[in-house]
């Protein structure tokens, strides 16, 4: 299908198209003028010529269906003035049809194509087997026109679908990408501003343990990308390992208290939503460590009536409670949760912040 939609093919097909039309409409005339005369002629010239136009415009370009009603008008008159001219017109408006024209619309002009050449034929007493023939002609190429039609919109459907999942994996990745770098890259920040602070109060020792906490988060984010990319691959995720991890890190990070409490049954959760459920954990404590430094966190995973629930929420600290930016963080956490069929919940709570994260259990991956 590719190669019929190739510039130069569909230059020839439509060069094609147009020497059968012009041949048609020469016939009618050549055959016409010295039968019926010269006053007839013109008239069939003229007729030809409206024919020609009408049917190479309706048929040939797009957003010109319109014209076929008179091109099938047309095809008939001169099928009926000089037999068998017209027919090349009738076989056009029959392939054309079902791309320029609505479904109902073309079948019925189908209809009118065939029966109106069986009339006109039948009327002039044209020999039966011709008058079968180009009728069985007509009608094998109607079941044609509209087989190529549906193979057309199957495959206009399947790029469309392509471009979608591509589109989707796109957002995808972009969600792995920014909860990477901005979970390691934010922590590494915080560990090497203090560094800075402390050489320029001359304490080394306390700046080189800052420096190395700092390379151990480093090391960390390149092995998040490769579980991330894991992931993706659809590879297993140890989800309470992964938030142990991650509340380990953030406590050596900002030296902030932060729990890890489970409960309920949590092992069976599909890869899609153990992968949410530890990216969102992740943005939740990045965003703590950005808007409430030295808040205490609570990371709570449960399952509760067939329902997995991850909920974030910190004390507020110093700071005073944090409000949602939606920021690309926050509106990456919630497509995550709405692929899933869930939802996120994000707001102050008290004097300090939640998220709420909602999956259901059987989430598919």
């Amino acid at each position: 299908m590719s190669f019929l939609r190739r510039p130069l093919v569909r230059a020839v097909f439509r060069a094609l198209v147009v020497s059968y039309l012009l041949f048609g409409s020469v016939y009618a005339v050549v055959d016409a003028w010295p039968r019926l005369g010269w006053a007839v002629g013109i008239g069939v010239l003229l007729l030809s010529a409206m024919t020609f136009a009408a049917s190479v415009r309706g048929a040939v370009f797009p957003g010109s269906g319109h014209l076929l009603l008179p091109a099938l008008a047309g095809g008939l008159a001169m099928h009926a003035v000089s037999p068998y001219s017209g027919l090349a017109v009738l076989y056009v408006v029959v392939y054309a049809a079902p791309y320029r024209l609505p479904l109902r619309w073309a079948a019925a002009f189908v209809a009118a194509d065939i029966g109106g050449t069986v009339l006109v034929s039948l009327l002039l007493g044209l020999p039966v087997p011709e008058t079968f023939g180009n009728t069985m002609g007509l009608c094998y190429s109607v079941i044609l026109a509209f087989l190529l039609r549906q193979l057309t919109l199957s495959r206009e459907l399947a790029e469309s679908r392509a471009r979608e999942s591509a589109q989707a994996e796109r957002a995808h990745l972009a969600r792995e990408i920014h909860d990477i770098l901005a979970h390691a890259q934010s922590a590494q920040i915080v560990h090497l501003e203090g560094a800075r602070l402390l050489l320029e109060r001359g304490d080394v020792p306390t700046a080189l343990d800052r420096v190395t906490r700092a390379l151990r988060l480093a090391r960390s984010g390149l092995e998040e990308t490769k579980r991330a990319v894991d992931a993706l691959r659809g590879q297993d995720i140890r989800l309470l390992e992964l938030l142990e991890r991650l509340s380990v890190e953030h406590r050596s990070a900002g030296g902030a208290p932060c729990e890890v409490e489970v409960s309920g049954d949590v092992s069976a959760l599909p890869a899609g939503a153990r992968l949410a459920v530890a990216r969102t954990a992740q943005e939740a404590l990045t965003n703590v460590r950005r808007h409430a430094p030295g808040a205490a966190v609570t990371v709570t995973l449960r399952n509760v009536r067939g329902w997995c629930e991850l909920e974030v929420r910190d004390d507020g600290g110093a700071a005073p409670p944090a409000q949602d930016s939606g920021g690309y963080g926050l509106v990456g956490m919630r497509e995550r949760a709405e692929l899933l069929g869930g939802s996120l919940t994000t707001g102050p709570e008290g004097a300090g912040f939640r998220v709420l994260l909602r999956l259901p259990a059987g989430a598919a991956s």
